[in-house]
């Protein structure tokens, strides 16, 4: 097996988002904007971004409707996010996680410390001898594997009740 946790390292050890400056400017059109955010998310998401997934949520109101049919930089950078986080994190919750980046920090700050901490996390995760975690570094496959689905199953549980209690606070306003 240390042949295939070599290949799955190295499938992700030269993972980049692109900066928000270098997100293009000048437009795209539904097809080109899913696919440049499909081919920037292909090694870490094996389902490509649909020109029918981007419609979906501009009719849900994730991302404000394109001008002209076409896509803006801060538009784009806003559905890297959502490709990305829809993955652990229903719509409606999307939704309020949207609302507190849109109140707190404008897109590029947000954009760029969202890049910058998946980069960080990916690496983390991916890179077990550089791992603070319980998992000996010669762990059998069987124990890695269980190790990242609890870690997973926790966080997905603390992402629930966070964003729960959020809901609830925002109800209360």
């Amino acid at each position: 097996m240390p042949e295939t946790k070599q290949q799955i390292c190295s499938s992700i050890k030269n993972f980049k988002l692109p900066a928000y400056n270098e997100i293009p400017d000048v437009g795209l059109y539904l097809e080109q904007t899913a696919k440049y955010i499909s081919d920037y998310l292909a090694p870490v998401q094996e389902t490509p971004v649909t020109g029918s997934m981007i419609s979906n949520y501009v009719k849900k109101g994730l991302i404000a409707k394109p001008i002209h049919k076409q896509y803006n930089r801060e538009q784009i950078a806003q559905l890297i996010f959502i490709a990305t986080a829809k993955t652990v994190i229903s719509m409606d919750d999307l939704h309020i996680v949207m609302a507190i980046q849109r109140s707190t920090y404008p897109s590029e700050i947000a954009y760029n410390y969202f890049r910058r901490e998946f980069e960080q996390v990916l690496a983390y995760v991916f890179e077990r001898e550089n791992a603070l975690d319980s998992v000996e570094a010669d762990a059998a496959d069987e124990k890695i594997m269980l190790h990242n689905i609890i870690i997973t199953v926790a966080h997905k549980v603390y992402l629930d009740k966070l964003v729960a209690a959020l809901r609830a606070e925002k109800k209360t306003d």
